[in-house]
């Protein structure tokens, strides 16, 4: 059979790799991506071959219609020539619209539904849904996708990407030095579903200030950000774009606070003392709060509190109890295997 996989952002890469490498061994698979720098940089180090077709739109609403529609009609031209049997996504709307127009099976994965406006555009045109447990259904039906066809796994996402191995060799941003390291990682500004509140500013001020005797790293996302983030806090902290696979960095990371996304989903599971500022609030991270996996704080006086109580304390439990959940947890490729072969 031959496959078409979509991936459009580092997390889908990694959730990805292990569905390449299973379906790899019975079909014929092409993996396209977009010009994205974060994608681009953890696809060489993953050492995983993508197909760039067309380039992420910005933060501008034309921007991102443009990029979408050239997109489409690139991606078109390519897989009318490849003729998969199936597709695979992550929530693609260039895929659904692809795929719908040509007539291919849609199997798609999710964990966001509150990025409204991917649902409203790919929901609609795919045949199979997979989702987290934890989410109830009704939050993707609503978008127009029938219940029955959407399939739950008892997993969350980051449980199947921390159990890659590391394949970085690059030198960690940390000062090698006895300090504690604290790593801070941006929120999203360019998604459709954010409302670029810069929450993070202040709290950064507060932990500079407050912790200047230890390693504290900032990861940013994209040029303008950096450069802005560089102006305001000049050689207080170290200030870079991501180009590292994250789980090597978390592996080194004593406290990490993050924008309840992605990486904070996978330092909780690591058992690392994680802070969400629950930058864009979502069903995994109310489930990581609930565990007692994650601290949710939005204060930047009450979050050095929380760190200043991480600093003193080490608590091994955490680690148990953030091995245990993830253990207990499914393999949602073997859901997807069942589908195809069905």
């Amino acid at each position: 059979m031959k496959i078409w996989i979509d991936i459009l952002t580092p997390k889908q890469l990694l959730f990805s790799e292990p569905i390449i490498e299973r379906l790899r061994k019975n079909h014929n698979i092409l993996c396209t991506s977009r010009s994205y720098d974060e994608v681009s940089k953890l696809a060489k180090i993953r050492k995983i071959d993508l197909i760039y077709v067309g380039k992420h739109g910005g933060g501008k609403k034309y921007d991102k219609f443009e990029a979408s529609i050239n997109r489409i009609r690139k991606l078109s031209l390519l897989i009318d020539k490849f003729s998969p049997d199936m597709v695979i996504s992550f929530c693609s709307p260039e895929a659904a619209r692809v795929s719908f127009g040509m007539g291919i099976r849609h199997i798609a994965f999710c964990d966001s539904p509150h990025a409204n406006a991917v649902m409203k555009l790919t929901l609609p045109l795919i045949q199979k849904l997979l989702i987290p447990w934890i989410i109830p259904k009704k939050e993707f039906s609503k978008y127009g996708i029938d219940s029955k066809d959407i399939i739950p796994y008892k997993a969350i996402d980051a449980s199947v990407t921390i159990k890659r191995n590391s394949k970085q060799k690059k030198s960690l941003p940390f000062k090698n030095n006895n300090k504690k390291n604290i790593l801070i990682r941006v929120e999203e500004e360019q998604a459709a579903y954010t409302s670029k509140s810069r929450q993070i500013i202040p709290i950064i001020n507060e932990i500079v200030k407050e912790f200047d005797s230890e390693n504290i790293v900032i990861l940013g996302r994209y040029s303008e950000q950096i450069k802005n983030l560089k102006k305001i806090f000049g050689k207080k902290a170290g200030i870079m774009k991501m180009s590292f696979d994250g789980k090597h960095l978390l592996e080194h990371t004593d406290i990490f606070l993050g924008s309840g996304g992605t990486m904070t989903a996978e330092s909780a599971l690591l058992g690392v003392p994680t802070i969400s500022y629950n930058a864009v609030p979502n069903i995994v991270e109310n489930f990581l709060v609930k565990n007692n996996l994650v601290n949710r704080e939005t204060n930047p006086k009450k979050i050095t509190k929380i760190i200043r109580k991480f600093l003193e304390t080490s608590d091994n439990n955490s680690k148990k109890r953030a091995r245990k959940i993830a253990d207990s947890m499914e393999d949602p490729i073997q859901k997807l295997i069942q589908i195809i072969k069905e």
